[in-house]
């Protein structure tokens, strides 16, 4: 079996996962063993609601993927001031004990999955800086679907307070002069930037322009959540073949974190729909992929 040894800080406490899944927690001093720190292989940088959660829970099934310690590490947005170290520390350290089986002949790597980071400015100039050669996977969904189901996520968590008309009107006072303060001070924090962006997280357009400023083509894998929704299976062939480990499938896909949510005015649909074709149509000629909405 192989082993993945997760450091928690300053306790001196080590988790280990095996490839039947089964989890157990050491409690006890630092083992007798050299360990050698793991630095991410790939990050799911977004979108935000275009269905990262069940794609990060499928990939975590798989043997040759070490899980960090969350989905959602944030370093390169929320958590940068707590330092490279930090973490490195989210991620498996692998055991350089060369009796130990977890040195096989298949590739081991690990990776996380923050839909911030696509959105946040700052974010793709430091993961260049530190981790240059990283994977990138990105969902898009159809941005109409995206901005509404944004929405309802953060209502149902408490994050907005307004109806869906008022909050898409306000989006642009509220993001006003947000960008400029991000460029002023590396550690600005913008509520309104992370939680409010309804229609701006959907110019996808804008946001892959600006990542591939810093990336070569061939590091992004770029795929539509809807074609994910009606076939995991093919979706996951498409993200192994492009992390260079074994194909596999899930007996079961089970959805996460989906819920439903009140109809929208068809009114407000068709006023986003136009909205969005223009950068639709630039993002379709962009990637040489058909990004028509709705996505399908």
């Amino acid at each position: 079996m192989f082993h993945w040894y997760y450091c928690t800080g300053a306790r001196s406490e080590y988790y280990v996962k095996t490839v039947d899944y089964k989890s157990f927690l050491i409690s006890h001093s630092k083992p007798s063993l050299n360990f050698t720190m793991k630095k991410p292989d790939f990050l799911i940088i977004g979108v935000q609601r275009g269905g990262t959660s069940s794609l990060f829970r499928y990939l975590m099934e798989h043997p040759q993927i070490a899980s960090p310690v969350d989905k959602e590490i944030h370093f390169f947005d929320l958590h940068f001031q707590k330092g490279w170290d930090w973490y490195l520390q989210q991620f498996p350290f692998l055991t350089n004990n060369k009796n130990d089986d977890i040195f096989s002949e298949k590739k081991i790597i690990t990776g996380e999955a923050s839909p911030y980071y696509i959105f946040h400015p700052l974010v793709a100039q430091r993961v260049k800086e530190y981790c240059p050669d990283i994977k990138l996977i990105v969902l898009l969904r159809d941005p109409v679907d995206r901005a509404i189901s944004h929405y309802h996520h953060c209502i149902r968590f408490n994050l907005e307070n307004l109806p869906l008309k008022e909050a898409l009107k306000l989006e642009k006072d509220r993001l006003k002069g947000e960008l400029e303060k991000f460029y002023q001070d590396e550690n600005y924090y913008s509520y309104n930037h992370q939680h409010l962006a309804y229609i701006s997280r959907g110019k996808y357009i804008e946001q892959l322009k600006h990542w591939r400023q810093y990336f070569a083509s061939e590091q992004f894998l770029i795929l539509q959540s809807e074609k994910f929704y009606k076939n995991p299976t093919n979706t996951l062939k498409k993200v192994t073949n492009f992390l260079a480990i074994d194909n596999f499938k899930l007996t079961e896909y089970y959805p996460h974190n989906q819920y439903e949510y009140p109809q929208t005015s068809p009114l407000i649909i068709q006023q986003l729909k136009t909205y969005f074709t223009p950068y639709n149509q630039e993002l379709s000629e962009y990637l040489e992929q058909e990004f028509k909405s709705p996505f399908s």
